[in-house]
């Protein structure tokens, strides 16, 4: 099966949700994923590998289960792997054990003899579905109507759809990361006179504000679901910053209050949080930073040190565990999982990885040439930034 992305996404389908009201440790949730119920996939995932041998390379996303992560060749953040894919030109089948955003990143800076395939192709991204190529269109039609359009730049977050980014490449903007995100809006501020920011306001905002010195007053949110962004004329008119009302599902379910909570269950605990955090949980934290930043920084904490740690739950028992010297916890004890990350699980891996085997190309996933073309001139915007 090939699925083309072009102008429409993806079908999200959510899993069931379960909290955590009674942890101690914050890592644990009840419920645990169940362990696959054939015993033998382990050995058929190595044995799949090891027929494909150099034409296969995989790539794993920090959020991934355990069970899925030990069979990565590399592991990283979402755009950090599409390069690595794009680094294997040798490798015939990339397997992107993430989402579909990334895979569609994946494909667009790969050759074109390089098949990328998502072991599940229910695994989307809530954050990238929450922004869709027609309502960003009508956005910037409302944004020609106010007068205002020729003034502003649209800069992505690398959680977006390809048509999204596609949108930023003929719009004259780009694409950024949590790790670069201020060096993009520098950069757009340098080009105009306003950014729309998609697809998450937590994003946009955080970085305007704490690292530009914007005010929340220069920042309004566009809502796709009310008329004109449910804003005036005069709002668009005066803002700086107009941001997607998007947001992730995980991190931003954080709050104030699991702040709070935690520096009363853990005195002299450090609060370090990703920056797609509300507003308000990032500034009671105490490091705010990418996912990368947030791995380093563990790695280099002294032994003894306490930290809660506001990001996805796969990645901060995966953390716990390499550092036991280290007191690791997460910072709301009633969030679990990325229900969409985790549909990519060992039975679904072996399937892929064993089909590839056997010369059958599954859930390949194809960015047509129009969107990868200027999908990748907002990415080489971004990578041309200093």
């Amino acid at each position: 099966m090939v699925v083309t992305i072009t102008e429409t996404g993806l079908p999200l389908f959510i899993l069931g949700q379960g909290t955590d009201p009674h942890s101690e440790r914050g890592v644990d949730c009840p419920g645990e994923l169940p362990p696959a119920s054939d015993p033998t996939l382990v050995e058929r995932a190595r044995a799949a590998k090891e027929r494909l041998g150099d034409r296969l390379f995989v790539l794993g996303h920090h959020y991934q289960r355990d069970e899925v992560i030990q069979f990565a060749d590399v592991t990283g953040d979402s755009f950090k792997l599409a390069r690595e894919a794009a680094a294997r030109p040798e490798a015939e089948y990339i397997v992107f054990c993430g989402v579909h955003f990334m895979a569609e990143s994946a494909d667009i800076l790969t050759g074109d003899t390089q098949k990328v395939v998502l072991p599940d192709l229910a695994a989307g991204c809530s954050m990238a579905d929450m922004a869709t190529f027609t309502q960003v269109e009508d956005c910037w039609d409302a944004l020609e109507d106010a007068g205002i359009a020729d003034q502003v730049v649209p800069i992505t977050y690398m959680n977006s759809s390809a048509d999204i980014k596609a949108f930023c490449g003929r719009h004259g903007g780009a694409v950024c990361t949590s790790s670069n995100a201020k060096r993009a809006l520098d950069w757009a501020f340098e080009q105009g006179e306003k950014v729309l920011f998609l697809p998450d306001q937590h994003l946009g905002r955080n970085t305007a504000v704490l690292e530009m010195g914007l005010s929340l007053d220069d920042c309004v949110v566009y809502n796709p679901h009310r008329p004109n962004g449910g804003l005036t004329r005069e709002q668009l008119e005066n803002a700086k910053m107009i941001l997607w009302k998007g947001h992730c599902s995980v991190h931003g379910r954080f709050s104030a209050e699991c702040v709070d909570e935690v520096r009363a269950r853990i005195p002299g605990v450090n609060v370090l949080v990703h920056p797609e955090c509300r507003h308000e949980v990032v500034t009671k934290a105490d490091f705010v930073g990418s996912t990368e930043y947030i791995i380093r920084k563990l790695e280099e904490a002294p032994a003894g040190s306490s930290w809660a740690v506001g990001t996805e739950l796969n990645l901060v028992r995966r953390l716990a565990g390499q550092f036991p010297d280290k007191t690791i916890t997460f910072l709301d004890r009633t969030v679990c999982y990325c229900s969409t990350m985790n549909r990519i699980d060992l039975p679904h891996l072996v399937w892929a990885l064993e089909s590839l085997a056997d010369g059958e190309v599954v859930n390949q996933i194809t960015v047509d040439a129009n969107t990868t073309h200027w999908a990748k001139v907002a990415l080489d915007r971004m990578l041309a930034l200093p």
